[in-house]
């Protein structure tokens, strides 16, 4: 391949630092599990130092993600493709939640209320936690964690709707029977609120938390699932959850 040739004739000038932060990032995206840096460095011919700065820079830009001493394509290289169809928007949605479920060890599931309905989008389970049975999961919106926090950013018309559709009937003895009891969340900027959480209202054995997450006009959640014996890790998780959720990661969860 040639260097192409400037209007004037004259030779392009390239950045060097440019050229091996894009090998380094087209190098990770072949390690679908992540790679280290000493195998980015081999792999790209860079000294480890070198690797090392231009690492951090894609991080701390989100190019890549750090997990466990491995770099992983991260959400914001979806931003450098301008439409590649709602087939791949979905893989690497659920590559995301597949990486954050590998994180938390915690079934991961994104969810959102689109077109009057509770539907949950894609999901990944991680190795003890299952993914929760989900052919109830848009009637039983009041019992689950993501359901509570889409219903709790629903305007007061949106949520007496959605409760005339599917009432808040009991999934087990421990299921929310009244609306007033439901928690409500600001529909502008509710990052900050707690997690909400559920403990066996969905599924006997089974506790769950969601943060929500917004787009525009658009709320969604990503919620996590733990059977009952892991109870005690819920609050942590549900924690790390909330840091996760940015701009980056809306732009993955509701471009697809």
């Amino acid at each position: 391949m040639t260097n192409a040739v400037a209007a004037d004739g004259t030779a392009p000038t390239l950045i060097a630092s440019a050229q091996r932060a894009l090998r380094l990032l087209e190098t990770a995206a072949r390690y679908p599990k992540g790679a280290t840096a000493k195998q980015l460095a081999r792999d790209t011919d860079l000294a480890l130092g070198t690797a090392y700065h231009l690492l951090r820079t894609l991080v701390h830009d989100h190019y890549l993600e750090r997990r466990s001493g491995h770099y992983l394509i991260g959400p914001a290289v979806a931003g450098l493709v301008r439409d590649d169809g709602p087939a791949t928007g979905r893989a690497r949605l659920k590559a995301l939640l597949g990486v954050l479920a590998d994180e938390l060890s915690a079934a991961v599931y994104f969810t959102w209320y689109r077109h009057g309905e509770v539907e949950l989008v894609e999901a990944a389970e991680a190795p003890g936690a299952p993914l929760i049975d989900r052919h109830c999961y848009r009637a039983a919106a009041h019992a689950h964690a993501a359901g509570k926090t889409l219903l709790a950013m629903m305007t007061a018309e949106e949520r007496r709707a959605h409760l005339a559709r599917y009432p808040m009937v009991p999934f087990t003895p421990y299921t929310l029977r009244d609306p007033a009891c439901l928690p409500l969340l600001p529909r502008q900027g509710p990052r900050q609120a707690a997690p909400i959480t559920q403990f066996q209202e969905y599924a006997l054995g089974t506790a769950g938390a969601a943060v929500p997450i917004v787009a525009g006009n658009g709320i969604g959640a990503i919620s996590v699932s733990l059977p009952m014996a892991q109870a005690h890790r819920l609050a942590g998780i549900a924690a790390q959850l909330r840091t996760r959720m940015g701009d980056d990661f809306a732009a993955v969860a509701f471009g697809i």
